[in-house]
This record gives C-alpha cells, structure tokens and sequence, in this order.
C-alpha cells in the first residue's frame, strides 16, 4: 500500500556533508511523524531523528548541531542534511512515516536503508 524509498548515501571523508531523502508514496492520507533511524554494524537500530507534522524536531545528542531534518509534505518526502560527518556517524540509514492511509489505517514505514561510510 505504502512505500519508501530512499536515496543520497554513500562514502563521503570526514568533516563533509551528505543529503538523504526519502519519499512515500501510494495510498496515503496523511503522514504524520518522519524521522531517521540508523543502525552500525553489531550495533542496534538508534532514533537519529523525527519531525511531527507540525514541525517540531527532536534529536539524538550526538547529532545535534550538525544534522538537520526537513520535510516537504506536498511531496511526501523528509530530508536529512548530515554535516561535518564524523567516523562514527558509519551506519545503515533507515528513514521512518507514520503513514494514515486512505483507508484510515494507521502504521509504522520503513525505507529499505541506504548505506553511510565515512572515512578518518
């Protein structure tokens, strides 16, 4: 019924920046809360990030001050711009809705992940 797909990863040094996004689409009514999650390797998944429709944000302390998320609901899509990215922000990136669909259900989506590699 919903999918999300993601893109924008990829291998980038220290110190630079890298732009994720992720866009919805399907049977959808509303979505409500965005947001990213990431997951290293041995590791579990971990809250980066999420947006409330309304616009409020919230963030992991580690990221704080260097990553900012955004949405645009006329497209269904979040953004998450990382800057001065460091080793350990290496991770699988996973964007996250809370999707109303058009039959009022109510559920979690997952995008299919995009890879983060960042060099020393």
């Amino acid at each position: 019924q919903v999918q999300l797909v993601e893109s924008g990863g990829g291998l980038v040094q220290a110190g630079g920046s890298l732009r994720l996004s992720c866009a919805a689409s399907g049977s959808i009514f509303r979505i409500n809360t965005m947001g990213w999650y990431r997951q290293a390797p041995g590791k579990q998944r971990e809250l980066v990030t999420t947006i409330t429709s309304g616009g409020t944000t919230n963030y992991a302390d580690s990221v704080k001050g260097r990553f900012t998320i955004f949405r645009d609901n006329a497209k269904n899509t979040v953004y998450l711009q990382m800057n001065s990215l460091k080793p350990e922000d290496t991770a699988v990136y996973y964007c996250n809705m809370v999707v109303v669909t058009m039959s009022q259900y109510r559920a979690d989506y997952w995008g299919q992940g995009t890879q983060v590699t960042v060099s020393s």
